[in-house]
């Protein structure tokens, strides 16, 4: 069983420092490669499906999440508000209010819905010391969030259509859903009150269910509206919400959110909240388990790492590390001052390809190829390795060395 706090730290993906504060981890060169590819990934998945980016601000005004109903309903979970002059600011929890503006500043015709609006942004929760773990529960959070403004007659649609990213993006990475959670809302005087809204959202998610195997949870759901949640279970069994989906009537009625309908009158949209993969700490620290440090290809933070035996190949190595760059392919030289062959072979364990070049390799321009799972194809002229690299990562797959 892995443990992404330890495997995270022995592999220099990420790291804490009190001075920093708890929660509120780093991200090392390598973990930031890995960070990077999957949000160049989620961003590639989103352009795809119709979706524009934006970028909004971390800190809102107090009076802005009083209108979303995130300081009456979720106050106990965001940060104090700082003075700015004669202001209030507040580090944001949640994007969702930040999207509602940037509708609200343009006019919007039905022609234009549904609009699909996306951003990786940074969000902040005011987590107990006690809950903090690694990459897991953190007060900074990089979110993959989005907010689909869109008629009501779009909305199932629209939400359905972000459950099939969902399933693709856990395929592409290697993650299998536990189960489909409807979450509702509980007894708690947490939630708006507005039961005929409740009823309306709920009515949709379970249409957009129809056909899925799921569980409905009360007491789950966010305050404003019912959700479905993508649940994941790490190898010691603990569950974990990872993606989201969920249909939202209170906050295009709190900010007054209208489009102009083809008779020419205002209507309200419907605000679809949808997350892919989440948080991108918490989908780390769940690949880094999963799989066990040993990355798919094109997640690797280091795809290929070249080996000389000794130093009279190292100029061959080198240039071997320079046609894999100039094709996109991450890799490193371990040339024999980082030890015996042996155990740089052994250090390099988790990169899924290693390249060995002795005398006879240097001599006819070939690569003694190992794989991370063990297998050993042997002597491949440079060219074809780097294109079986290039394949195997451009298409995401799991196979690392299929057959000619």
């Amino acid at each position: 069983m892995h443990d992404h706090r330890r495997l995270g730290r022995e592999l220099d993906l990420f790291d804490t420092d009190p001075l920093m504060g708890a929660g509120l981890p780093y991200w090392l060169p390598d973990g930031a490669v890995v960070r990077h590819v999957l949000e160049e990934y989620v961003r590639e998945a989103e352009r795809a499906a119709g979706y524009r980016h934006v970028y909004s601000p971390v800190l809102g005004k107090r009076e802005l999440y009083e209108i979303s109903g995130h300081w009456s309903h979720y106050g106990d979970d965001m940060f104090p508000p700082m003075r700015l002059g004669g202001e209030e600011v507040v580090l944001r929890p949640s994007l969702c209010p930040h999207h509602a503006l940037i509708y609200r500043s343009r006019s919007h015709s039905y022609r234009e819905l549904p609009l699909r609006v996306a951003e990786l942004g940074g969000m902040y929760r005011s987590e107990l010391s006690g809950v903090l773990g690694g990459l897991t529960r953190v007060r900074s959070i990089q979110l993959n969030d989005a907010h689909i403004f869109c008629t009501l007659e779009q909305a199932v649609e629209e939400a359905r259509a972000a459950l099939a990213l969902i399933r693709r993006a856990y395929d592409d990475l290697g993650i299998r859903a536990s189960r489909y959670r409807l979450s509702l809302p509980g007894d708690s005087g947490k939630y708006v009150a507005d039961p005929a809204l409740w009823r309306r959202a709920t009515a949709l998610l379970e249409e957009v269910l129809d056909g899925i195997e799921y569980e409905p949870v009360e007491g789950e759901a966010a305050f404003y509206g019912p959700k479905i949640d993508v649940q994941i279970t790490d190898p010691a069994g603990r569950e974990s919400t990872l993606s989201t989906v969920q249909i939202d009537f209170h906050q295009p009625e709190r900010f007054d959110l209208h489009y102009i309908g083809p008779d020419g009158g205002k209507h309200r949209p419907v605000m679809v909240h949808r997350s892919i993969i989440g948080s991108v700490e918490r989908v780390v620290a769940h690949l880094i388990e999963a799989h066990g440090g040993g990355f798919p290809v094109w997640l690797a933070p280091v795809q290929l790492v070249v080996l000389p035996v000794a130093d009279a190949q190292e100029e061959q190595a080198l240039d071997l590390v320079r046609q894999a760059e100039a094709r996109g392919i991450r890799a490193e030289l371990s040339g024999p001052g980082n030890g015996t062959l042996g155990a740089r072979i052994r250090a390099a364990r988790l990169v899924p390809y290693q390249a060995v070049i002795g005398e006879r390799e240097a001599d006819a321009g070939c690569a003694a190829v190992r794989l991370r799972d063990g297998r050993r194809p042997g002597a491949v002229p440079v060219d074809e390795l780097l294109e079986r690299i290039g394949a195997r990562a451009g298409d995401r797959g799991s196979e690392l060395w299929a057959a000619a």
